[in-house]
């Protein structure tokens, strides 16, 4: 077997950006769409609504890619401003594609929306500084002085993270720990202060606000004695659990009935990010039908005439929870299989038909899924869904195989993006597959379903020659 099988390549990070930071862009070009309007004595009606949801969601995904907060507050006044205006200009782009798609012509060649168009990058450049400015005299104020007991892998990654991550405001002094220089590891990036008898000492002197504990269960009776000590301190104290030794899926913490729980595998989309993911799935599916419904209609007619039997071709999948789905596609080849044994179609499969091999090799196959994402039954990105049959064979010999299903299935996925589209004739594909769909989970956001998108029909115009 494989033994890279697992080991992911990344892209370049995206940012991950807190609550407040990623609505702030939109609204705030929401708002002056608003204000704008009204000014001008015209009334908001539901084209300016539509184009409201529209600017939300392009804004959030594209000002998340370019990011111009992570530039503050070194960042000058000349790069703010060309990091702001491309991303703009990016979103106008975006937004005269979906406008017009949309049927919302009318409203750009209105004086109103044009001088929102051209006024709004202006006004969140003068945002923008405003709150740099207010974020570095919060700065100045706040930062936090931060010592970690325990000297492991756990306490050095949380250094190095601090270190990476300015906006957090925290300055790590340095380690406390009992254990010998040689038992450490190396490449810690801040100083050993000494053991932690002398914490309390090191804590009271130096006016540290937080103390980070990394310790083992098994070290209770000396962790015992340090929290009675810093008692007598006024610094914030803070467990680091050592629950990474597992496999994590957006784990968090959590409270149920005001005990303290810790989630230690649990879809991405609960809460507020549940709610954007499910509003873009219906957006983008709404858009892309009315936009292929002459696409549609051609290779309904296509595939009737040429072979007997029906147009679309309904199987059984697994949804989310692993509930069985039934999921539509164009028929492109001679049989419909969906029994208790499904053979994977294979390079030069004599069961394709003539327009099925088109129809395969550039994923048109798949374009009736959309009416999926409107269903519920379906995503338009995240794990591609597996014949039950398909299912009941590898849940047996994957790891953890099953997980993919904590999220409803995707018409395009992050695996079939980065190579593992099409079939998977080994168990090596397979499991590759999977982690690429567990990846997804562990580092979703809004920006990475774009950049899924946009990778997607990068690999269809390729023709990507995994797909038969």
């Amino acid at each position: 077997m494989n033994s890279d099988i697992g080991q992911i390549k990344y892209p370049p990070d995206i940012p991950a950006r807190s609550f407040h930071r990623r609505l702030f862009d939109p609204l705030l070009a929401i708002g002056l769409l608003y204000v704008t309007v009204f000014v001008s004595g015209n009334v908001f009606t539901g084209n300016h609504v539509v184009l409201s949801i529209l600017v939300f969601f392009i804004s959030s995904t594209v000002f998340g890619w370019l990011d111009p907060w992570r530039e503050a507050p070194q960042a000058n006044f000349l790069t703010l401003a060309r990091s702001i205006a491309l991303a703009w200009l990016a979103v106008v782009l975006a937004l005269l594609f979906f406008g017009y798609a949309a049927g919302l012509s009318s409203l750009f060649v209105r004086h109103e929306t044009q001088f929102w168009l051209v006024a709004t990058p202006a006004f969140l450049l003068f945002a923008q500084i405003v709150l740099q400015k207010a974020g570095m005299g919060l700065s100045r104020a706040s930062v936090r002085s931060v010592v970690l007991v325990g000297v492991n892998d756990l306490s050095v990654k949380l250094a190095e993270r601090v270190d990476d991550n300015p906006d957090l405001r925290m300055e790590i002094s340095g380690f406390f720990d009992d254990r010998e220089p040689s038992r450490q590891p190396e490449d810690k990036r801040v100083p050993l202060l000494g053991r932690m008898s002398d914490i309390p000492t090191y804590v009271r002197a130096n006016n540290i606000n937080t103390v980070f504990i990394s310790q083992p269960i098994s070290a209770q009776p000396r962790i015992r004695t340090l929290l009675n000590e810093l008692q007598d301190t006024t610094a914030s104290i803070y467990f680091l659990p050592d629950i990474y030794a597992f496999d994590l899926i957006q784990a968090r913490f959590d409270s149920v009935a005001g005990l303290p729980a810790v989630a230690i595998c649990e879809s991405p989309f609960t809460g507020f990010n549940g709610m954007v993911k499910r509003a873009s799935d219906i957006v983008l599916a709404s858009i892309i039908l009315l936009m292929l419904l002459p696409i549609l209609l051609a290779i309904s007619i296509a595939i009737k005439a040429t072979s007997p039997g029906p147009v679309i071709f309904r199987q059984r999948r697994y949804g989310l929870d692993g509930e069985e789905i039934i999921v539509y596609k164009f028929r492109s080849m001679t049989v419909c299989e969906d029994g208790a044994t499904v053979v994977q179609a294979k390079k030069n499969d004599q069961r394709i038909t003539r327009i099925g091999g088109i129809l395969r090799r550039t994923s048109l196959d798949e374009l009736p899924q959309f009416f999926n994402v409107l269903q519920g039954r379906m995503s338009i990105v995240g794990p591609r869904p597996h014949a039950v049959a398909h299912n009941e064979l590898y849940r047996k010999q994957i790891k953890g195989y099953m997980l993919r299903h904590k999220v409803r299935p995707g018409i395009t996925g992050w695996a079939q993006v980065n190579g593992y589209r099409g079939e998977t004739d080994t168990l090596d594909k397979m499991e590759a597959r999977i982690a690429y769909d567990l990846d997804y989970l562990r580092r979703w956001s809004l920006a990475l379903d774009m950049l899924i998108i946009a990778r997607t029909v990068k690999v269809v115009l390729a023709r990507d020659g995994n797909a038969y």
